[in-house]
């Protein structure tokens, strides 16, 4: 048993040439948008603004190509038997930490959705109504706060994807290395990617970055509540949690990433 397991990821191991695939598209995607952005001035100045955005587009359509073929390259070629996968042992704390990282990946992105709500309440009258699973009314905010995902970070809707495609990298067995680095790369991309638009704004190159939400905002999630640049950072939690979270959305979402992690466990063998 021990001997096909080891086999089994000696092949897979042997294929090093996955490994620029895995991560050459993402680091493509980052370093052509990153080039392009930066020097965007120059850049219009000297093509014209019609052909700078054709070679924006085509570039941006060249690295989100590549990305797709990696995944499908590793994807058919890192493919783990079941009857091997039922024997690899795996603890049961990687998949509670997968389910952590992708519950706040999806939270994240339902946050951005309308407010999920029972689609059935009681009237004034007290009578029985139906009424739309989407509550479109946005909730009063005062001027220039925090609200929502700007407590967690700048670029919710990057980490959003960010953070999915870590859970899911924390699910991969290890044997299928390469195609654990390629789930990383959305994480890549959130990082660098949103960084550079930070310093961008900051500049006021292709948009403006308020000093106010600078400081009080981080690019990495959670970075500036944990270091208390929203204040308490248990009361900016508290806030987030009881007061500007979906939470119909969010339970959705942790239900979601519940029945995923649940259904790749039962793939493997928990020790």
């Amino acid at each position: 048993m021990s001997a096909s397991i080891g086999n089994a990821a000696t092949a897979i191991m042997k294929r090093r040439g996955d490994l620029p695939w895995a991560a050459g598209g993402w680091i493509f995607f980052v370093a052509e948008n990153a080039i392009l952005s930066e020097n965007r001035t120059w850049l219009i100045a000297e093509l014209g603004d019609d052909r700078y955005h054709l070679v924006y587009g085509t570039l941006s359509t060249i690295a989100t190509a590549s990305i797709g073929y990696s995944f499908v390259r590793l994807r058919r070629q890192h493919k783990i038997p079941e009857s091997t996968l039922r024997l690899v042992p795996r603890s049961p704390m990687v998949f509670g930490g997968a389910w952590v990282v992708l519950t706040l990946g999806l939270t994240m992105a339902t946050q951005g959705l309308p407010k999920f709500q029972i689609p059935v309440g009681m009237s004034s009258e007290q009578k029985l109504q139906v009424r739309c699973p989407f509550d479109f009314k946005e909730p009063p905010r005062p001027d220039h706060s925090l609200y929502g995902m700007e407590r967690v970070t700048r670029h919710p809707g990057l980490w959003s994807l960010g953070l999915a495609g870590l859970g899911q990298a924390l699910l991969i067995p290890p044997a299928a290395l390469p195609l654990k680095i390629w789930w990383c790369g959305p994480a890549l991309v959130a990082w660098l990617g949103g960084a550079h638009t930070d310093s961008r704004f900051r500049r006021n190159m292709g948009g403006t970055l308020d000093p106010m939400m600078d400081a009080q905002t981080s690019n990495i999630p959670f970075g500036a509540m944990m270091m208390g640049q929203q204040g308490n950072p248990a009361t900016s939690f508290q806030n987030l949690v009881t007061e500007e979270l979906k939470p119909l959305n969010a339970v959705m979402a942790a239900a979601a990433s519940t029945v995923w992690v649940v259904l790749q466990a039962r793939r493997f063998r928990i020790r």
